[in-house]
C-alpha cells in the first residue's frame, strides 16, 4: 500500500467512523480519523446517551409519587436543571475520552479538524490546510437537524443539538414536529415541569410506527400535560422581552420561552467536497452507496446516517464494522437492514421490531393479530393509571412472527431480546411453547393464545390464502 500517506482516512468520529477505524487498524491498516467537533458523534455527545439520561431524570417525579403506595414517606421533591446538565456533561465527556483512548490504543491517528475530500484519494484538513492521500476514504459524518419549515424568525428556534445545554429549564416550550425526537423531548420536559405544547402537521405522532402504539403514546403525552395540536405548523416566530411569540396556522398563536424545531434531520454532506470528487448523492443529500457501502467512486465509501439507509446508531456501528471487514479483512459483508429493533424513549416507552400491522397487511395474504392491554402489577399499589400494550403480528399462513410492538415500562429492554427471535424467524408456536416467567409483564408475550383479529386478502380461487379457523392459535 505504498504511495499513500494512510491506507484509510475516516471523515467523522461518530459511532460508525470510530468502529470502522478501530476494526480496520486491527486488520493492519494505517488509519487516520478527523473530527471537527467532539469524538463520539451525535449519539454520545448530543443524541442517544444524553437524551436517555434526561429521560431517566424526567421519570423520577413519577417514582416519588409511586413510592407512597408502597409505604414510603418522602420529603417534597425539587428539581435543579443546572445540576442535571452538569452531570450529563460530565458523563458524555467521560465517554468521549474513552472513544479517544480506544482509538489511540488501536493505533489510529486522530486529527481534531474538519476534513474535506479533494479527489478520489485526497483529503484536506481545514485546521492547517494539510493535504493527505489515502488508498480508501470513508465518509461517516452522520446527519444534522434541519430548521423547517422555512418561516420568518426560524433562526430563533433551537434544535436537538442545543436542547441539552439550555441555561435554565424553560417554563413554557413549543416543540414543532411529530417524530420520535419531538415526542421524546415533549415527554421529558413536561415531566420536568415545563408547560409544553407540541404542534405537528400530521394527524397523530410517530408516523410509520404501529397505529395502536401511536395512539398510546399520544394519550401518554396528553396525560403528562402536553398540549397537542395536529394539522398545524408555525408561520412566524417573533422575539419578545420574555421569549417568543409564535403565530400558527388557522390564525392561532402562543407565547413560549423556547421554541424547538424537530421536524427532521438531513445527511451531513454539505461542504465535504463530494461534488469535486464526483461522489453521487440523492435528492435528499445522502451519499449513494451499494450493499457494501461503496460509492460510485471505487476508493470512497460511506456508512451511517450520511447514507440515509437506517438512521440508528447500532446500524452505523454494524455498517462501519462490515466495511472494515470487507475492505481490510477480506471478509465481505453486506449489512441486512431489516428486522431492526428500535425504541422511542417517550413515557410510556415504545419498543418495536419487525413489521407493523399496516405493513404486514400490505405484504401478506393472511395476517393474525394478538394483542394484550393490561395494567402492570406495579400500578396495583402505586395507583397510577397506566397500561401496558403488547401486540404480535403473525403471518397467518406460515405462523411466522412478523413483528412485535410494546408500549409500557421497559419496552426497549424487552424489544432488544425479542429482536433475536424475530431475526431468527420464530413462529407464534415457538412463543406459545416458551414457559412464562411470572410475575412479569413480559410473560404476556408467551401467554397470548387467542387471536384478536385476522385480515385476509380477497383472492379468489385456489390462489387465496390458506388460513386456519379464527380462534386459538
Amino acid at each position: 500500500m505504498a504511495g499513500y500517506d494512510v491506507d484509510l482516512f475516516v471523515i467523522g468520529a461518530g459511532s460508525g467512523g470510530v468502529r470502522a477505524a478501530r476494526v480496520a487498524a486491527a486488520h493492519g491498516a494505517r488509519v487516520m480519523i478527523a473530527e471537527e467537533f467532539r469524538i463520539g458523534g451525535t449519539c454520545v455527545i448530543r443524541g442517544c446517551v444524553p437524551k436517555k439520561l434526561l429521560v431517566y431524570a424526567s421519570r423520577f417525579k413519577d417514582h416519588f409519587v409511586d413510592a407512597a403506595g408502597f409505604g414510603w414517606t418522602l420529603a417534597p421533591a425539587s428539581f435543579d436543571w443546572p445540576t442535571l446538565v452538569a452531570a450529563k456533561e460530565k458523563e458524555i465527556s467521560r465517554l468521549s475520552a474513552i472513544y479517544r483512548n480506544n482509538l489511540d490504543k488501536a493505533g489510529v491517528a486522530i486529527e481534531d479538524s474538519r476534513a474535506e475530500i479533494v479527489d478520489a484519494h485526497g483529503v484536506r484538513l481545514i485546521a492547517d490546510g494539510r493535504k493527505l492521500s489515502a488508498r480508501i476514504i470513508l465518509i461517516s459524518t452522520g446527519g444534522a437537524p434541519v430548521l423547517e419549515p422555512d418561516i420568518p424568525g426560524r433562526e430563533y428556534a433551537i434544535t436537538s443539538n442545543e436542547i441539552f445545554d439550555l441555561p435554565a429549564l424553560p417554563k413554557r416550550m413549543l416543540i414543532v414536529g411529530g417524530g420520535y425526537i419531538a415526542v421524546e423531548f415533549a415527554a421529558i420536559f413536561a415531566r420536568l415541569g415545563t408547560d409544553v405544547t407540541l404542534v405537528t402537521r400530521g394527524e397523530n405522532v410517530l408516523r410509520g410506527f404501529d397505529d395502536d402504539l401511536r395512539l398510546g403514546v399520544r394519550d401518554g403525552l396528553a396525560h403528562a400535560g402536553v398540549k397537542l395540536h395536529f394539522g398545524m405548523l408555525p408561520t412566524r416566530i417573533e422575539k419578545t422581552p420574555t421569549g417568543y411569540h409564535v403565530s400558527l396556522t388557522r390564525g392561532e398563536s402562543l407565547d413560549a420561552e423556547q421554541v424547538m424545531i424537530a421536524t427532521g434531520r438531513r445527511p451531513n454532506t454539505k461542504g465535504l467536497g463530494l461534488e469535486q470528487a464526483g461522489v453521487a448523492c440523492d435528492s435528499f443529500g445522502a451519499v449513494k452507496v451499494d450493499a457494501l457501502s461503496k460509492t460510485n467512486i471505487e476508493s470512497i465509501y460511506a456508512v451511517g446516517d450520511v447514507t440515509n439507509r437506517v438512521a440508528l446508531t447500532p446500524v452505523a456501528i454494524r455498517e462501519g464494522h462490515a466495511f472494515a471487514d470487507t475492505v481490510f479483512g477480506g471478509k465481505p459483508e453486506a449489512v441486512v437492514h431489516t428486522d431492526i429493533p428500535t425504541a422511542v424513549f417517550s413515557t410510556p416507552e415504545l419498543g418495536t421490531v419487525g413489521l407493523t400491522e399496516t405493513e404486514a397487511r400490505a405484504r401478506f395474504d393472511c395476517v393474525d393479530i394478538y394483542m394484550a392491554n393490561f395494567r402492570p402489577l406495579k400500578a396495583a399499589l402505586s395507583g397510577r393509571e397506566e397500561k401496558t400494550l403488547m401486540k404480535i403480528v403473525v403471518d397467518g399462513v406460515t405462523d411466522r412472527v412478523l413483528g412485535v410492538h410494546i408500549l409500557g415500562e421497559d419496552a426497549s429492554e424487552m424489544t432488544q431480546v425479542l429482536g433475536i427471535a424475530v431475526k431468527m424467524g420464530a413462529k407464534k408456536a415457538d412463543f406459545d411453547a416458551t414457559m412464562a416467567l411470572h410475575p412479569t409483564s413480559a410473560e404476556e408475550l408467551v401467554t397470548m393464545r387467542t387471536r384478536t383479529a385476522r385480515f385476509e386478502r380477497e383472492i379468489a380461487g385456489p390462489e387465496g390464502p390458506d388460513c386456519g379457523p379464527l380462534g386459538e392459535g
